[in-house]
C-alpha cells in the first residue's frame, strides 16, 4: 500500500502557498479521468524523485521545490508525460494526457 496522502483530498490545513510549491494535476485518457494511474516526479535532469497513485478521478499532488519538472503516467489505459515549470511557491497545475 501505498503512503503517499489521499489525492482526493483538499490541500492539508496549514498549506502556505505563498512559501510551498504544490504541483497538482490529473491524468485523462480521451478527455476522460484515468484513475489509479502511477504518476511519477522527475526533476529537471529526468531522475526520479518521487511517485503518487491518482485518485479515482485521476488527480495526483505533489509537493516540490520550484524548478522544472516532469510528470510521467503509467496506468492501463497507456502512458503520458507533462513537464511542469514551477517558478516559484504556489498551486501549479497540470494535466498528462495517456493514450
Amino acid at each position: 500500500m501505498c503512503g503517499a496522502p489521499d489525492q482526493e483530498v483538499s490541500l492539508p490545513a496549514g498549506t502556505d502557498l505563498t512559501k510551498e510549491t504544490v504541483l497538482t494535476g490529473r491524468v485523462l485518457a480521451g478527455g476522460q479521468p484515468v484513475g489509479g494511474a502511477f504518476v511519477r516526479l522527475l526533476d529537471g535532469t529526468g531522475e526520479f524523485t518521487a511517485e503518487v497513485v491518482a485518485s479515482a478521478s485521476g488527480d495526483f499532488r505533489f509537493f516540490a521545490a520550484p524548478g522544472t519538472w516532469t510528470l510521467r503516467a503509467l496506468s492501463r489505459a497507456g502512458n503520458g508525460q507533462s513537464v511542469l515549470n514551477a517558478e516559484g511557491p504556489g498551486l501549479h497545475k497540470v494535466e498528462v494526457a495517456v493514450a
